[in-house]
């Protein structure tokens, strides 16, 4: 289980660091909102992937 939970959370910030380069051009007004909303698209795609895939019940 920690396993699992460190490789989404690695997954995260992977991405999470990346956002920038997914952002609006500079001056445009967007950039923190559009990193955020990639980000929780990713936690989100992050989250349903281990549901599927790894959980154990």
């Amino acid at each position: 289980m920690k396993k699992t939970i460190q490789g989404i959370l690695g997954a995260a910030l992977l991405v999470g660091g990346a956002t920038p380069v997914f952002a609006n051009e500079p001056g445009g007004g967007y950039e923190g909102i559009t990193a955020m909303y990639y980000s929780m698209i990713v936690l989100v795609l992050v989250y349903g992937a281990w549901d599927i895939f790894f959980k154990k019940d």
